[in-house]
């Protein structure tokens, strides 16, 4: 199947998101970019641009996603909302396979302004080539995911 990534981020997050969007081009893995675009100005919310990620993802238009801003935290918290998404910031190699292998988060968020930008390709790299452990670490998703339709 045709590997298909959503990204977006905020003013924060902008020169990280194209170089992310490079990255996996250059790895065949085509990308939707919601924005922000080359002209932007002032400032982008980044609850607008994890909605718009997070959407496609419920859609079934890509797999996975990929949101940036300053921390990760905010986007992450903001994805999170949606029902379906496992979003999760991460900082480290452990952090990086531990999302994936444990929680299959299918929205990595990236601090810019607390990874260098080659950290963050690298990390990018382990959470696309980990693969989920099922499992019990598949029971317990399906605990949240009994808490996202309960009425």
């Amino acid at each position: 199947m045709k590997q298909i990534i959503s990204i977006s981020s905020d003013h924060a997050g902008f020169d990280l998101k194209l170089e992310v969007k490079n990255h996996l081009l250059h790895q065949k893995i085509e990308v939707i970019d919601h924005g922000p675009e080359a002209n932007f100005s002032g400032s982008i919310d980044y609850p607008v641009a994890a909605r718009k990620v997070a959407e496609d993802i419920q859609k079934g238009n890509s797999q996975r996603g990929i949101l940036i801003c300053g921390s990760g935290i905010g986007m992450s918290i903001a994805a999170n909302k949606f029902n379906g998404i496992r979003s999760a910031a991460i900082w480290d190699e452990l952090s990086a396979k531990l999302c994936k292998a444990h929680n299959n988060v299918n929205v990595l968020c990236l601090g810019a302004r607390m990874l260098n930008h080659k950290r963050c390709l690298e990390l990018i790299n382990i959470w696309l080539t980990t693969e989920f452990e099922g499992g019990r670490h598949q029971a317990r998703l399906d605990l949240i995911t009994q808490s996202e339709h309960k009425d």
